[in-house]
C-alpha cells in the first residue's frame, strides 16, 4: 500500500531541530522531502557531536531520515531561481529563517504564492512572525525557560531542570506537521494553499495544559514536585530495593488494588486516604508509608505484582533496557538500516502498513545534480553553477 503522502513534494529550508522534525514526519508519511542546505557547511546539526557515524552527527541522523539533500547559496540569484522552479511543482515549503529574512531573496510566501497558488507555506521560528520578540533568536531551551514549565520542573528547593530532549522544538515540529496536513485537506476542496506561522514559544506554552488552568483557578504557581503529580496521589517514582518504579493510581479502584498488592489493606479502609482528593491533602503522610514498603523488594517483583493486580506501574528504564523491551521489539520501533546503527522509525501504524525502509539521512548535497537535472539543467549549466558557487 502506498504511503499517504506519496506523490507530494516538500521543499525543506529548515535547520536545527523543530523544522527538520516536522519535515521528517512528512517524509515518514511518504512525501519527497528536498532539504536545501548551505554549500560547504549544511545544516549546523551536522557538526553537533561527537558521536559521529560515518562522518554524520548522531543529532543530524536522528532528524533527517528519508530526505534528499541539495546545496544552494540562497544569497545568489541563480539559487533563488532554482527554488522558484522547485516551487512551481511542489506542494509544501517549510522554512525556519528569522522572520522576514526570505523577503530579501524574493522567497517569501507572497511572492511564491504567485507561482503556485496551491502551495502550503509554513514558517517556524522562535517567537513567531509578529510581536515584540519576533526578531529574537530562539533555541529550544529559551522557549522552554519562558514557558512556565521549566519553573515547575525538578525538585523543590533545587534549580530548574531542562528536560533531556528539546520539548519546545518537538512541540513546534508536531504542530507544524499537523497544520500542514490540515491545509492539504482543505486544499482538496478549495484548490488553494495557505500560510502557517508556528513558534517554539507558542507551541511549548500550549503544553502547559492543566498547569495553566491550575494557575488561573487558584492564583498560585504550581510547585516543583520531582516526578510527583500536583493533583493525583500516588502518581510518581519510588525507590525499590534496586531501581526506581513509577506507580500511577488514577482512580479509587486502583488505589484499593495497590493497597492489596502492598499488603496495606488497613490503609484502604482509612478515610483520610479513601478518595483521590483525600490522598492529595494527606500526601505528606501517605507517600513515606508507601516508599517504606516498596523499598523492601525489587523493582521487577513489584512491577510484576502491581500489573497483575491492575495497578499501572513501570520500571524507570535506561535506554539500553528500553531497546531490549519485548513490546518495543514487537512494535518495531528500531530498524536496521544501511548505516552502521539502528534508527528510530515513525510510531505511526496503519492497518495496511508500508513495509519499506526509508533511506538514511543524506550526505551533504548528495542529490544536488540529480534534482537540477530533473529541472532541466544540463551538465554544463550545473558545472557553471558550481563554478559561481551557487551550489
Amino acid at each position: 500500500m502506498a504511503q499517504p503522502l506519496k506523490g507530494l513534494r516538500v521543499i525543506d529550508l529548515t535547520k536545527d531541530f523543530a523544522g527538520p522534525f516536522c519535515t521528517m514526519i512528512l517524509s515518514d508519511l511518504g512525501a519527497e522531502v528536498i532539504k536545501v542546505e548551505k554549500p560547504g557547511y549544511g545544516d549546523e546539526t551536522r557538526s553537533w557531536g561527537p558521536p559521529f557515524v560515518k562522518g554524520l552527527s548522531h543529532y543530524f541522523l536522528s532528524l533527517n531520515r528519508g530526505k534528499k539533500s541539495i546545496t544552494l547559496d540562497l544569497k545568489t540569484t541563480a539559487a533563488q531561481k532554482i527554488i522558484r522552479q522547485l516551487v512551481q511543482d511542489s506542494d509544501i515549503l517549510v522554512e525556519s529563517f528569522r522572520p522576514g529574512s526570505l523577503t530579501q531573496y524574493n522567497l517569501d510566501y507572497a511572492r511564491l504564492r504567485r507561482l503556485n497558488k496551491a502551495l502550503v507555506y509554513c514558517s517556524i521560528s522562535g517567537f513567531g512572525q509578529t510581536g515584540p520578540y519576533r526578531d529574537r533568536p530562539g533555541y529550544d531551551i529559551v522557549a522552554f525557560a519562558m514557558s512556565g514549565i521549566m519553573s515547575t520542573t525538578g525538585e523543590e528547593g533545587r534549580p530548574s531542570v531542562r528536560v533531556s530532549i528539546p520539548v519546545a522544538d518537538i512541540a513546534a515540529g508536531h504542530y507544524a506537521s499537523t497544520a500542514i496536513l490540515a491545509c492539504l485537506s482543505r486544499r482538496l476542496v478549495t484548490g488553494r494553499g495557505e500560510y502557517i506561522d508556528i513558534s517554539l514559544y507558542d507551541s511549548i506554552v500550549s503544553w502547559l495544559s492543566y498547569l495553566a488552568t491550575y494557575y488561573f483557578a487558584t492564583g498560585k504557581e504550581p510547585r516543583r514536585m520531582g516526578s510527583a503529580h500536583p493533583s493525583i496521589v500516588p502518581y510518581q517514582a519510588f525507590k525499590c530495593k534496586d531501581k526506581e518504579l513509577v506507580i500511577a493510581v488514577g482512580n479509587d479502584s486502583q488505589w484499593q488494588a495497590l493497597c492489596r498488592t502492598l499488603g496495606f489493606e488497613r490503609l484502604s479502609e482509612e478515610k483520610r486516604f479513601s478518595t483521590n482528593p483525600d490522598r492529595v491533602r494527606n500526601r505528606a503522610k501517605l507517600i513515606p508509608m508507601l516508599a517504606g514498603r516498596l523499598r523492601k523488594n525489587t523493582t521487577a517483583y513489584w512491577s510484576r505484582a502491581l500489573n497483575e493486580n491492575g495497578v499501572p506501574s513501570a520500571p524507570v528504564y535506561k535506554i539500553a533496557e528500553m531497546v531490549r523491551d519485548p513490546q518495543i521489539k514487537n512494535r518495531g520501533l528500531f530498524k536496521s538500516t544501511r548505516s552502521d546503527i539502528p534508527e528510530l522509525v515513525s510510531p505511526i501504524r496503519f492497518i495496511k502498513d508500508h513495509k519499506g525502509f526509508s533511506n538514511p539521512a543524506p550526505r551533504l548535497g548528495q542529490d544536488t545534480r540529480k534534482v537540477l537535472q530533473e529541472l532541466g539543467y544540463s551538465k554544463a549549466s550545473i558545472k557553471k553553477l558550481a563554478e559561481n558557487k551557487a551550489i
